[in-house]
């Protein structure tokens, strides 16, 4: 049986990981057959937003804590992440992956990645595991590899930024896939388009089918 590491950045899609992305990643891995493990940084929200009136409030949040909301508890601190423990590894989108586990979201094609997912993604890399992106996530790969082919949908300016990167960025649709061979790398946009939650279980249900192939 196949085992997936997924990585959560906090909880809530203004600040954290997108919940609905995340909750039918982890249904669609169980769902085809193979399991997995939650892990998210032990670090503190870039900041934390209300999410009924999108205003950030005073207050301060953990992105592990925030992030075992959704594991249910059973979550692990993204230090102790192994990559031989492995088969492949996901990112679930959401605000939070551009403000806290990197800094896009404020400095772009500057931007820096926080150092344990840029570690998670290189040793994945480095023993040639496949690794699913969703929504904004694609961009921790442009970033961190580049010369790789991914996908946000089609919003020009973070086609862009992929593109400034020293990526290739495709524009793509509702549950369509964006697969770079030579990395092993699987993206979608979910909702970086304007999606409904079975749009999205479409984008997450394919991205782990092809990964699952991929491990084979």
């Amino acid at each position: 049986m196949k085992k997936i590491a997924i990585v959560l950045a906090g909880n809530g899609v203004f600040d954290g990981a997108e919940i609905q992305e995340a909750t039918l990643t982890m249904y669609s891995i169980v769902k085809n057959g193979a399991t997995y493990e939650i892990f998210a940084p032990n670090i503190e929200h870039h900041h934390v937003i209300n999410h009924i009136t999108g205003e950030e409030m005073s207050e301060k949040r953990n992105v592990l804590v925030e992030a075992a909301r959704i594991a249910r508890g059973k979550i692990s601190d993204l230090a102790e992440f192994k990559a031989s423990n492995f088969d492949a590894l996901i990112f679930p989108g959401g605000f939070g992956v551009a403000k806290n586990l990197c800094s896009f979201a404020f400095d772009g094609i500057e931007c820096t990645i926080n150092s344990e997912v840029e570690n998670a993604i290189k040793n994945m890399i480095e023993l040639k595991k496949p690794i699913g992106a969703l929504c904004i996530a694609p961009v921790l790969l442009a970033k961190i590899l580049k010369n790789v082919e991914l996908t946000i949908g089609q919003d020009k300016d973070t086609a862009q930024a992929i593109n400034a990167m020293g990526s290739k960025h495709i524009d793509t649709t509702h549950g369509e896939l964006v697969i770079d061979e030579n990395y092993k790398i699987i993206t979608t946009p979910c909702y970086m388009l304007d999606a409904n939650i079975s749009q999205i279980a479409d984008g997450a249900n394919n991205v782990v089918k092809t990964i699952l192939n991929l491990c084979a």
